[in-house]
């Protein structure tokens, strides 16, 4: 097959009308499930630490998501766990579907905030289960491994104001691979409610941009443009980004009020928790608004990308390697031009990037319930500028497929519209455990200004 630019017709795939949520039940089980895979570590307690930006590993415990301060979640065996809140949490944690005891612990408080009705904060740990001479397995965000120069388990990324204080109790050691790990990490594995979530999410994220694709127009400026997302409020894993021209080169900018020009690079992401879905190219009709120099952007950079997506998108599924799917994409994008320097794909989560199985050499099988990200990102520094799908997938194997078509037909029939769409009009037929949660999948017009001139395999 090769690739093409085609004409095509994206269809309305739909938007939810039922929220997918995660039983109370299922939240005692996790915690059940960190405490035994602890104990088995050698550890007598958990504790989980979080915050705005580095909330997951948290509300994957307990719901609770800290919209401005610090929390930590203490877990002892045979104890119901404790959840430290500040002030605005402590009300707040209430509407949270896990089971935890509160414990005040105004320090986590905004600069200013009343202090005057807490407790110590040894005193809290002691009364939450912590003892002295405890192993404690703390958790955080980030793991650090052997290609961190120097570090060891005793590495925390926990401000150093808790982590002292456990350290007064007993040994210390970063247990944060026990949820994030790509392998079996406790948040690698979905069930088919987490699944229906990202799902969710997914839908709102691909179509905010849809609705940039179809909407924009010259003269817009990028806050006009970011607007046409509508987003509806959900709970962001990253801040939303649009930007155009020099400022598009470097990917992460929220959006300006500069007016969009044609001709110029553009790009986009928006990252409800859950999902991210990017999309990148030129605001251009088609390759004679470009410099002349640069017309064959399709043919040099764009068509090469979408063989390599395509490749991935047909590599993925249950027992592939991290490796395989790595080899997949590069076969087609190895030439330094194209500059792909991250992983082509990783597990995503309530955190966008989890952790990622997909690099050289890798071993690590995908596994049924694992969420990736398809995150192939050229860098190529040059009048090119680059491409861009990034889409979310689940694989499921047939059990965890007849669950959710049973428990979700809403999203299993968007699901199976996805997927007999990228293979009907894009030519991208997936494997049967391949659930695509993009309404936007695969779908790359590398001319904004053309959205229905789209990237497909003929």
């Amino acid at each position: 097959m090769t690739v093409a630019l085609i004409d095509a017709e994206l269809p309305e795939f739909g938007e939810p009308t039922v929220q997918p949520a995660i039983p109370a039940a299922t939240y005692r089980a996790r915690v059940a499930e960190a405490l035994r895979r602890a104990r088995a570590r050698g550890l007598d307690a958990l504790v989980v630490y979080g915050d705005r930006e580095h909330a997951a590993n948290v509300a994957y415990l307990t719901g609770y998501d800290p919209r401005f301060e610090e929390t930590l979640l203490v877990a002892v065996p045979g104890r119901t766990p404790t959840l430290f809140l500040g002030n605005e949490g402590w009300g707040y944690a209430e509407l949270a579907a896990g089971e935890f005891e509160r414990a005040l612990c105004q320090t986590f408080s905004l600069p200013g905030q009343p202090r005057g009705s807490q407790k110590p904060f040894g005193d809290l740990l002691t009364e939450a289960g912590l003892v002295p001479g405890m192993r404690i397995g703390a958790v955080g965000w980030k793991i650090f491994d052997a290609g961190d120069p120097g570090a060891d388990e005793t590495w925390l990324d926990l401000p150093e104001f808790i982590a002292a204080r456990l350290r007064a109790l007993g040994p210390v050691v970063n247990a944060t691979d026990l949820f994030m790990n790509p392998a079996d990490g406790l948040r690698a594995i979905n069930d088919v409610d987490q699944l229906a979530c990202f799902e969710f999410a997914a839908c709102y994220a691909s179509e905010g941009l849809r609705r940039v694709l179809f909407g924009v127009r010259p003269g817009m400026t990028e806050l006009e443009a970011a607007r046409l997302m509508a987003a509806p409020g959900l709970p962001l894993a990253a801040h939303t980004m649009l930007s155009s021209g020099k400022r598009a080169y470097f990917g992460l900018p929220s959006p300006s009020a500069a007016v969009l020009e044609r001709g110029a690079p553009f790009t986009m992401a928006f990252a409800p928790q859950g999902a991210l879905n990017a999309r990148a190219g030129f605001f251009a009709t088609d390759e004679n608004d470009l410099p002349e120099g640069i017309r064959d952007f399709v043919p040099k950079l764009v068509a090469p990308y979408f063989a390599a997506a395509a490749d991935w998108y047909a590599t993925v599924g249950i027992g592939t390697t991290g490796g395989a799917l790595h080899a997949a994409v590069m076969r087609h994008l190895a030439d330094p031009f194209f500059g792909v320097g991250l992983n082509p794909g990783h597990l995503i989560h309530i955190d966008e990037w989890l952790h990622s199985p997909v690099f050289a050499g890798s071993t690590i099988p995908l596994r049924s319930g694992m969420a990736l990200q398809v995150d192939i990102i050229p860098a190529t520094h040059s009048p090119w500028f680059t491409t861009n799908i990034e889409d979310g997938i689940a694989l499921a194997d047939e059990a965890l497929r007849a669950e959710f078509a049973a428990r979700y037909p809403e999203a299993w029939g968007r699901i199976q519209a996805r997927r007999d769409f990228m293979a009907r009009v894009l030519g991208i037929a997936l494997k049967p455990e391949v659930l695509p949660f993009s309404n936007i999948p695969a779908y790359l017009p590398p001319f904004i200004l053309s959205p229905r001139r789209v990237m497909a395999l003929t």
